[in-house]
């Protein structure tokens, strides 16, 4: 596939950001900041659907979003009709002329897409101008929070359904055209086979898959003359949904429409279950469907499914081959949002060396780290055992000892012969992009590749194994050192 057909939008969209990012970037604008140096992290809190694991995702949509990254005539105009409170222009026609020259110029580092990620970890890490980092938070974290949390979803989903096939069917349920879109091509790299959304399937070259609806059935005088017709159209697509009115006699009709196609020298593909006893039907499906002779038909199953109920129907027994799964995958049912967030950790003038920033809070998740961050993953014996947060003007440098940012008591030393590499990895530089984006299937294979580099505990779906994650000892020192100074310094100014 030529790679302009995967383009979700062909115009620049540096409004899509909140208002907020606009005024802070006019404020350091008129107090001569422009040229201020920083660097910021985009990273999460929390696990999501309280499980082991993340998948990073959305990193494609965020190199096409900054390679078109420019204010266009129309944006400036826009800008120009807002009013404060005192009903005179926001902003003054001079800023708009920055606006309007303003060259996305920065240095981009993130963790490719497909890879396991933990809290805390940078995924994307921003180094250039102040303004310029700042306009990104709020797309930055749309473009990544909903297709990371997605393609997390279809990573359990498809490891509930332990190697059979899964299929996203969500396309109707989505939150819009974009959420569609966006969750066909996260479910995919999370490991599913295909998609039911055509409109995926051209942008992105994911397979596309679906049957007929209850609709097909009913529009004809009865079930078997549906299934017969739709035979005799579409004899290399027969899947028969066989729950438009009795199931049982629904696998009895698609059986003797099969036996009408073996007599063509035509299989019959399989049928669809979409509601009822799942586990109790696919059984007896089966057991039909091998009776008569068809022990290759495949039994397809849908019906607002998720990970806890595919893993409960394979616990039960179910004889189900294929699993469609919608509602629940694209919309992160239990889960709306992945808890992402974007800090300021450093900033100079030209010349000048970094001052190290962090947030403070009274809860301590809410604490961000400071510095220039790199996560460096160690592995031992073909298993990943460890993942230090490090910073790049500290190093890393054995013998490798990593803290729990939130139990100073909790300290790991990491094995010297351990193999290790960073995660990070460069995407822009000075506003070039120097990163070659690899195929959906690639990013596909390297989900799999990477889960299955972890301990099964990671991926258990209640009270997993949690991964361990720490920052290297170094860095906790300065962080603790930087808030023992803000406080005092707070203290002594209050």
């Amino acid at each position: 596939m030529n790679k302009p057909t995967n383009k979700l939008y062909d115009y620049p969209m540096a409004l899509l950001t909140d208002f907020y990012q606009l005024t802070m970037s006019y404020c350091y604008w008129k107090a001569g900041m422009e040229n201020t140096e920083s660097v910021f992290h985009l990273f999460f809190r929390k696990r999501p659907f309280n499980g082991g694991f993340t998948v990073a995702a959305g990193l494609e949509t965020v190199v096409e979003f900054l390679n078109k990254f420019r204010f266009i005539e129309s944006d400036l105009t826009y800008l120009a009709t807002l009013r404060g409170a005192d009903d005179r222009p926001f902003f003054e026609p001079a800023f708009f002329d920055y606006l309007a020259q303003l060259k996305f110029s920065c240095d981009i580092d993130a963790i490719p897409e497909g890879n396991v990620v933990f809290p805390q970890e940078p995924l994307i890490r921003v180094q250039g101008p102040l303004i310029q980092g700042q306009l990104l938070e709020s797309p930055l974290l749309n473009l990544i929070n909903f297709p990371s949390l997605i393609a997390t979803k279809a990573a359990r989903v498809c490891i509930a359904a332990a190697g059979d096939p899964v299929f996203e069917f969500g396309l109707r349920r989505a939150q819009g055209v974009d959420g569609a879109l966006t969750a066909s091509r996260a479910a995919y790299i999370g490991g599913c086979e295909g998609t039911s959304n055509v409109l995926a399937g051209k942008l992105f070259g994911i397979p596309v898959r679906g049957t007929h609806s209850h609709s097909w059935v009913m529009a004809f005088e009865t079930e078997k003359a549906a299934f017969e017709t739709y035979a005799k159209q579409l004899p290399n697509h027969t899947v028969f949904l066989v729950d438009t009115y009795n199931t049982i006699e629904g696998i009895k009709n698609a059986i003797q429409t099969g036996k009408e196609l073996e007599a063509q020298g035509k299989p019959l593909l399989g049928i669809r279950l979409d509601s009822g006893d799942l586990a109790y039907l696919s059984i007896k499906a089966r057991e039909m469907l091998d009776e008569a002779g068809f022990t290759k038909a495949k039994i397809v199953a849908s019906n607002e499914l998720d990970e806890t109920i595919i893993s409960e129907l394979k616990r039960q027994g179910a004889r189900i081959d294929v699993w469609g799964v919608g509602t629940n995958l694209v919309t992160a049912a239990n889960q709306p949002a992945l808890d992402g967030v974007y800090k300021l950790s450093a900033i100079r003038e030209p010349g000048e060396e970094w001052k190290y920033k962090l947030k403070l809070s009274e809860q301590m998740l809410k604490v961000s780290n400071p510095g220039i961050l790199q996560v460096k993953r160690f592995k031992l014996q073909n298993e990943y055992i460890a993942d230090a947060i490090y910073d790049t003007q500290l190093g890393l440098k054995p013998p490798y000892m990593i803290v729990d940012p939130f139990d100073p008591t909790r300290k790991k030393r990491l094995p010297k012969e351990c193999q290790m590499h960073d995660l990070l990895v460069p995407i822009f530089r000075k506003g070039e992009c120097v990163y070659t984006l690899p195929p959906l299937h690639e990013i596909r294979d390297t989900t799999q590749r990477e889960l299955g580099g972890f301990h099964a505990g990671i991926k258990r779906f209640i009270n997993p194994h949690e991964y361990v994650v720490g920052m290297e000892k170094s860095l906790y020192d300065l962080k603790v050192k930087r808030i023992e100074e803000i406080r005092m310094d707070t203290f002594l100014h209050r």
